[in-house]
């Protein structure tokens, strides 16, 4: 007898835990006649004859919302065609979209930064290079080469261009 009392005990745990969920699941037809089966009521609204089960098995009273409540309805039932799962993935887009826009901001600010601290670097080199001051700059095989009058003119230009490059309005994004 006691060998066969486990097995037994299980089977009842297992039709007890299948009968439960048996009894959350909801059916009903919508308005074009599609078949839904959800954990959620049908919406309200929905005609008695269209819904098909319920939580206690077979048709489940409704209760009549209060009068307070009509003005609750009219968003419930501007979305009634919507499901659960539609509400969740609207909702997942419009917080991926809130995420991508707070991402393609904090980017903008950073290259900002980087924008204005390379006009500053530019000026400061340009301002030098017009001052007249000896320079000098390390050459290719790490030698330091005193900068002559056309080196110095051809350093000016690049830097000029470095200045009216990143001091000048912001370039659009996506250049």
């Amino acid at each position: 007898m006691q060998k066969t009392a486990l097995p037994l005990i299980a089977c009842l745990l297992a039709f007890a835990v299948a009968a439960t969920h048996a009894q959350t699941l909801w059916k009903w037809r919508d308005a074009s006649g599609q078949m839904h089966i959800g954990d959620t009521p049908p919406p309200p609204g929905t005609p008695a004859k269209d819904i098909v089960g319920g939580p206690s098995g077979g048709l489940a009273p409704r209760l009549v919302a209060p009068a307070s409540a009509a003005a609750n309805a009219a968003p419930a039932a501007a979305s009634a065609g919507e499901t659960a799962l539609d509400r969740k993935k609207k909702a997942a887009e419009q917080e991926k979209a809130a995420k991508d826009k707070a991402d393609r901001e904090a980017l903008a600010a950073k290259n900002e930064a980087i924008r204005k601290d390379n006009c500053t670097n530019a000026q400061n080199y340009a301002t030098g290079l017009q001052s007249g001051i000896r320079m000098a700059r390390i050459n290719a095989n790490g030698e330091r080469e005193v900068l002559d009058d056309a080196a110095r003119a051809d350093e000016l230009k690049r830097a000029q261009a470095a200045v009216a490059a990143n001091c000048g309005p912001a370039a659009p994004a996506g250049q």
